[in-house]
């Protein structure tokens, strides 16, 4: 977004009047040195020529021929160049966002380690969060795709990519291990998730849907180039940064304090990228699971899980009961048709107040109104316009054309939006046997917290000789693998 130019007004010229002279004020003397001479002719030789070079410009390119703003009691800024790491800073990043999703791969499937998980997600917070203040962000990479997907001329930076690309290949292969302890946005909500509460199964799943909208919304207007509202509205960059919007700060704390209480809400309920993940994870090759030959039905996973994200076994149904779940199957199914066509005319409808968000759209309407005398008072862009000399027609013009692209984008959009309710109903349509607890592949973020307060797991690593001393009165089958385990254990001492 264009930021707004400021309102100037004119700076009196400083001449020595004798009310100066008498003040005691120097002024120049006519005898100067030979030295002083030379550069002061210099010096008024560059002057003509940088004239007459801007001249010469200005005549070739019209839209240049505006007067240059004069400032009044403004300071002004100096010019600051940004630190550049080049080619070996981003060789660096890519090499340790990779060694991360390795690390938070091994703890998560192999070594089953919550307290490394736990000690990985304070280590990406600090140096992805803090240190690198959130960016490049993989979240915030979903827009730089979608502008090169849409835009050719638009070229993604090579960091860019990988840091799309990586946890999304990690996730198919592995789960959601990058949002386990990679993910700095995740890892902050991930430390002060201490004392959650359970969402009811229906809000859960509803306030789920938010993220996919999010991010067709995200991708409409990066294909635009409207802006790119992840970036914009991150609720964490503040924080990153040490600074920033208030009202970014206030959204930021409140996702702070409710995640004290609900676990991840952002991650959950509107993180565009964590949306892919979500769909990516369900057909992961390997994932975070409960292993049915030593579960022991305790429910202690399904008690701690602050996302809701694992499903007890299910109960044997009665005939009415899955006559019924056909009906609704059927139903969604033949609603599912009906939900995308009301909603891809719906975004047509809309198409004006999408095309709102585009900085040249809001500004040809406040142009309209100052020209058909409904504005009384000019806005700093509207000013700024007209100093460039470009017809009001052009721009009008443009956001006509602006418009009829939102149409067809905004009828995408709606479409994408009835595509994502329609799965959803279809989804909870459909009724899965469970013979032991499991964790859900999309819901799951692979965070670990299920081993460490699992008995199995606690016997496994040694931090507990019986699980009676979790579970009183719990006595293992001798076919069990935990009876072999003690075996082992006992012949291994």
């Amino acid at each position: 977004m264009a930021r707004p130019c400021l309102r100037t007004r004119s700076i009196p010229r400083r001449t020595d009047t004798p009310a100066r002279k008498r003040a005691g004020v120097p002024v120049l003397r006519g005898l100067q040195t030979q030295a002083s001479s030379r550069l002061f002719r210099a010096s008024l030789l560059s002057i003509f020529l940088v004239a007459l070079a801007g001249s010469v410009i200005a005549d070739e390119v019209p839209e240049l021929k505006f007067p240059v703003p004069e400032f009044s009691d403004h300071p002004i800024p100096t010019a600051s160049v940004p630190n550049v790491d080049g080619e070996v800073g981003t060789f660096w990043d890519i090499a340790i966002l990779l060694v991360a999703l390795s690390l938070a791969s091994y703890f998560t499937l192999v070594s089953r380690s919550r307290r490394n998980v736990l000690l990985l997600t304070i280590a990406s917070l600090i140096w992805f969060g803090f240190w690198r203040q959130g960016c490049v962000c993989p979240i915030g990479a979903t827009q730089n795709i979608a502008l090169a997907i849409f835009d050719p001329s638009y070229v993604v930076p090579l960091t860019v990519v990988a840091f799309f690309i990586l946890p999304l290949v990690f996730t198919l292969f592995f789960g959601r291990t990058f949002c386990a302890s990679v993910c700095p946005l995740g890892a902050m909500q991930e430390l002060i998730a201490v004392r959650t509460v359970a969402v009811p199964r229906w809000l859960d799943h509803s306030l789920g849907l938010v993220a996919y909208l999010y991010l067709g919304a995200a991708v409409i207007f990066a294909a635009t180039r409207t802006g790119f509202i992840i970036c914009r509205y991150d609720p964490f960059i503040p924080f990153f940064r040490l600074g920033g919007n208030t009202d970014m700060l206030i959204f930021g704390s409140s996702i702070l304090v409710l995640g004290l209480f609900v676990g991840r809400p952002y991650c959950r309920y509107l993180c565009p990228y964590g949306a892919m993940l979500r769909v990516l994870s369900c057909f992961s090759k390997w994932r975070l699971s409960i292993p049915p030959d030593t579960c022991i039905n305790c429910q202690l996973c399904e008690d701690v899980c602050p996302y809701g994200a694992i499903h007890p076994p299910t109960v044997m149904q009665s005939t009415g009961k899955r006559k019924k779940g056909k009906r609704q199957l059927g139903i969604a199914l033949l609603a599912a048709p009906v939900v995308i066509a009301l909603f891809a005319g719906l975004g047509t409808i809309i198409a004006v107040p999408l095309a709102q968000w585009h900085p040249e759209s809001r500004l040809a309407e406040q142009v309209r109104l100052e020209e058909t005398g409904v504005a009384e008072n000019t806005t700093d862009a509207s000013d700024a316009f007209r100093g460039t000399g470009r017809s009001v027609d052009d721009l009008y013009a443009a956001a006509i054309e602006r418009r009829s692209r939102f149409v067809r984008f905004g009828g995408l959009l709606g479409a994408w939006t009835g595509i994502v309710i329609g799965i959803k109903l279809v989804h909870l349509s459909l009724r899965r046997r469970r013979d032991d607890y499991q964790a859900d592949r999309a819901g799951c973020v692979s965070c670990g917290r299920c081993y460490w307060y699992c008995p199995v797991e606690k016997v496994r690593l040694g931090l507990i000789e019986d699980i009676s001393e979790v579970v009183p009165g719990y006595e293992p089958a001798p076919s069990s693998p935990l009876v072999q385990l003690s075996e082992v254990r006992e012949k291994m001492e």
